[in-house]
């Protein structure tokens, strides 16, 4: 996704923030998909471990983001909006559409480390003032997109040893 060269006011980035957060909604969503939807013969203890940990991250991912939003001087956008704007750029793909779980959640995990780093790379090249601390707030989307980085290296990981 493309945030644009910019976040130029804490209304852009307020937006930008509650895209992530709907984003870490599809992948918590889809990690309990899969939870409920596979056996127990299909699901073993690590792809569920694995999977539990990916909804218990974006639900802190999701809680970070809205502290940040808390902060800025800015309307919330309708959730039905930034909805439809997460289904427009990554609605194409459902859980059924990879050849297995382990691709699925890959795909999840490397959406959202392109999305924060996207947006990192967005607020560095701008010069604005936003009502949350610049240092703060790199710090904190910093953390999230470490956090999936390292995700995605688990999911690979995983992937290689079971192959």
């Amino acid at each position: 996704m493309s945030v644009g060269y910019q976040v130029t006011s804490d209304h852009q980035l307020a937006r930008l923030l509650q895209i992530g957060i709907v984003l870490e909604e599809v992948v918590e969503a889809r990690a309990y998909h899969h939870h409920e939807e596979l056996d127990e013969d299909t699901l073993d203890e690590e792809i569920r471990d694995l999977l539990s940990h990916a909804a218990e991250e974006s639900a802190d991912h999701r809680a970070r983001l809205e502290a940040i939003i808390d902060q800025l001087d800015v309307d919330s956008v309708p959730f039905e909006e930034i909805e439809a704007l997460v289904e427009a750029q990554y609605g194409q793909t459902k859980p059924e559409d990879f050849d297995g779980i382990l691709y699925d959640q890959l795909y999840n995990e490397e959406t959202a480390y392109k999305f924060y780093d996207d947006v990192i790379g967005a607020i560095e090249a701008s010069d604005a003032q936003f009502t949350i601390d610049r240092e703060e707030l790199i710090a904190t989307l910093s953390k999230i997109r470490e956090e999936e980085a390292d995700g995605v290296e688990e999911v690979t990981r995983f992937m290689e040893e079971r192959e």
